[in-house]
């Protein structure tokens, strides 16, 4: 069992995020986009506080150099208040199983940034990875429409939410990997860097979510959530599975095992998320969205691999 233990822990991360897309779905339904992400964002850094006090005694973590206050707030953007406000927005639209699934297309946007940014190659199987990733969704979302034409089985606003939010994951990723190598690994336990750049990217969400909600519909809305229990229960919920529990036992799994495997058994959400989206949102399963979404993880396997 112990052999397994990183393996064990991707396992439980997939899960973890398929509890958070159903809550968020649930939650951004009940709340709104916005006021829910506040309050995830709000909540995040709250059990961060809690957790730096009791792992180094203070509430407020050494953040490393002025570089790595930028990148992390630049990922914080990108991915939390960009990349988080497009996922919650597709989860409305079409839904946390869709979402989930369109989310297999973030590793390969994060490759995509890093071979930018950071020169790193793009392997032969990982384009075909990309292709194929590709294809898996394709087979869940189109259809036959008039005339045997394909057509499209989603509404279109929520699709591209759902492709901006992937892009967003992938490219916060890598924006967050710059910002890490500014840190200086002597001041804090290495297992508590990310747990610190997370914070630094909460932040970043924080404000951005804040801006947003103040400017579209004023704070009514979030001062009216303080005040709904199912509401609050749900935003607590999705923050412990979403940016605290899940991102820390996500980058605990990469420790113990291959980051190709650990990764690849953390996509498995889009399978896991079709049964319980079913039996909560009553949404139809066919066998097209079923072996779409093995496909498009067996392409985000095939990526790793490359």
């Amino acid at each position: 069992m112990v052999r397994y233990i990183g393996e064990l822990i991707s396992i439980g991360v997939a899960f973890s995020w398929t509890a958070t897309a159903l809550l968020s779905e649930f939650g951004s339904k009940r709340l709104g986009n916005l006021t829910l992400n506040v309050l995830r964002m709000a909540l995040a850094l709250l059990f961060s506080v809690v957790l730096f006090w009791f792992a180094v005694g203070t509430p407020i973590p050494s953040v490393g150099s002025i570089e790595a206050w930028g990148w992390m707030l630049l990922s914080g953007l990108v991915g939390y208040v960009i990349g988080d406000f497009c996922l919650f927005q597709c989860y409305i639209i079409i839904g946390s199983r869709y979402g989930q699934l369109f989310m297999t297309m973030a590793p390969l946007a994060a490759a995509l940034m890093a071979w930018i940014t950071m020169g790193q190659q793009m392997t032969p199987m990982s384009i075909v990875a990309m292709f194929v990733t590709l294809i898996g969704i394709g087979i869940s979302v189109l259809g036959r429409g008039e005339h045997h034409k394909v057509s499209l089985k989603l509404p279109l606003n929520g699709v591209l939410f759902a492709i901006g939010a992937a892009l967003c994951q992938g490219i916060g990723l890598v924006l967050s990997k710059i910002g890490m190598d500014h840190y200086d690994t002597g001041e804090m336990p290495d297992w508590l860097i990310p747990f610190s750049a997370n914070f630094l990217r909460c932040i970043a969400g924080f404000i951005g979510f804040s801006l947003l909600l103040y400017f579209r519909e004023g704070f009514k809305p979030l001062r009216e959530a303080l005040h709904d229990r199912k509401g609050m229960t749900v935003a607590t919920a999705t923050t412990i599975f979403g940016p605290f529990v899940g991102v820390g036992f996500s980058l605990m799994a990469v420790q113990y095992t291959n980051a190709g495997i650990a990764s690849t058994l953390m996509a498995l959400t889009p399978i896991i998320i079709i049964l319980p989206s079913y039996w909560l949102f009553h949404q139809k399963i066919t066998w097209r969205s079923v072996l779409g979404a093995i496909i498009s993880v067996l392409g985000v396997s095939l990526f790793f691999l490359g």
